[in-house]
């Protein structure tokens, strides 16, 4: 119903809801830079072990937990997109300190203690922010009727900001250095914040009683299951990063991720709704065996496809599973759970690569194929029918 309060829009792709897209395609790649550069950094300039690498990239995961249980409280306390952007700008500040580390001899004489705390900070707030922009913000800018296709549309540009992040990052570092790459990434937040910045919202009383610590907006308890699958799923894409280290990598799994798009739209349309997970993790599981294979650039050159076409499949259904297994009022507590299984999942995949696969690419393949393994077969035999005998939608 159409109010005074509530603007008007005939499409889903106006102004203010490519705003809340760009924002969230800048605040991701802003931090998606970091996973091919920071533990390298780590190792070559900092002297640190790829350990000690390893922690930095999964204490971030840690983080994303550490506000999620206050993001109801605060939104309703304080202007919901005053609250991102404060973490957005938090998020930018972060990478400002990693970057001013190196002219800093006393933060270098504690670097990993200082790089440990930055990435634990960065998640924290990081994930504050994603939560308020899926679960509220996106949302906000639609109509009630459109509010599932801009969820599943606003989380596309996250995606894509998987290849495009550490693309550019890689691109820039051998020109510019990792203390420019860093403030580069500072900047995209920056603009993130910026795009937030021009969006009208309406103002929303808040509730009378609201608890301070909340899983409201924080995490879905009957999504379990789909968590826990969903997160053995980015686990494997997060092992498979972290020895990825060149643009052309990058590239090609942006093509396999714009591949999937058009996959969602035009390939899956019809097809039996089991399909899509499936099809999704043996083109993974074959990008895996590719690499495993050892064959030549040309062959290589498809693995990286394979597993942006991979990753893009599943977490577009993965996506909408969540939203189909909400109840009432209860949509933004689902954006908030997927994010925190896609985003904790990565960066124990990112923490496992680093830590026990260090310079053994093939006994890293032959555990994520495992990984896979295992995932496909609690999803075909658990979880999907488990999720068709409890969604709500």
């Amino acid at each position: 119903m159409y109010t005074q309060n509530t603007p008007v829009h005939v499409k889903l792709w106006h102004r203010d809801f490519w705003l809340m897209a760009m924002a969230n395609l800048f605040i991701t790649a802003a931090v998606y830079m970091q996973i091919p550069l920071l533990p390298r950094w780590m190792v070559a300039t900092l002297k640190l072990s790829p350990d000690a690498a390893a922690a930095a990239m999964g204490l971030f995961g840690i983080g994303l937990f550490a506000l999620g249980c206050f993001c109801s409280y605060l939104i309703q306390h304080y202007r919901r997109n005053k609250v991102c952007i404060t973490a957005v700008v938090a998020v930018g500040l972060c990478a400002l300190a990693l970057a001013y580390m190196q002219r800093s001899q006393e933060l270098l004489g504690i670097a990993l203690l200082t790089v440990c705390a930055m990435r634990f900070v960065q998640g924290a707030v990081f994930g504050l922010a994603e939560m308020v922009l899926s679960s509220t913000l996106v949302i906000d800018t639609c109509e009630s009727f459109q509010r599932t296709e801009a969820n599943y549309s606003a989380a596309w540009f996250s995606r894509l900001a998987l290849a495009v992040g550490p693309a550019a990052a890689l691109w820039l570092c051998p020109t510019l250095g990792f203390n420019t790459v860093m403030t580069v990434s500072a900047l995209l937040c920056g603009l993130s914040a910026v795009c937030i910045m021009m969006v009208r919202f309406p103002f929303k009383a808040p509730e009378d009683k609201v608890s301070k610590v909340s899983i409201d907006r924080f995490f879905l308890p009957q999504g379990r299951w789909l968590f826990t699958n969903l997160m053995l799923i980015t686990v494997v894409i997060g092992m498979l990063l972290s020895p990825a280290d060149s643009v052309r990598f990058y590239l090609m799994m942006l093509i396999g991720l714009l591949l999937a798009m058009l996959a969602g739209k035009y390939v899956f349309v019809n097809a039996e709704l089991k399909s899509e997970v499936t099809t999704g993790l043996l083109l993974m599981a074959a990008s895996t065996l590719i690499n495993i294979s050892g064959h030549a650039d040309a062959v290589r050159m498809t693995s990286p496809v394979l597993l942006g076409l991979g990753t893009g499949i599943v977490g577009g259904r993965f996506l909408l599973f969540f939203i189909k297994l909400s109840g009432h009022c209860q949509r933004g507590t689902s954006q908030s759970t997927f994010f925190l299984a896609w985003e904790a999942g990565l960066a124990a995949g990112l923490f496992i690569g680093w830590f026990f696969f260090f310079g053994n690419s093939t006994a890293l393949c032959l555990t994520a194929l495992g990984l896979l393994c295992v995932a496909l077969l609690m999803y075909v035999v658990f979880t999907h029918r488990w999720f068709m005998k409890n969604k709500n939608r």
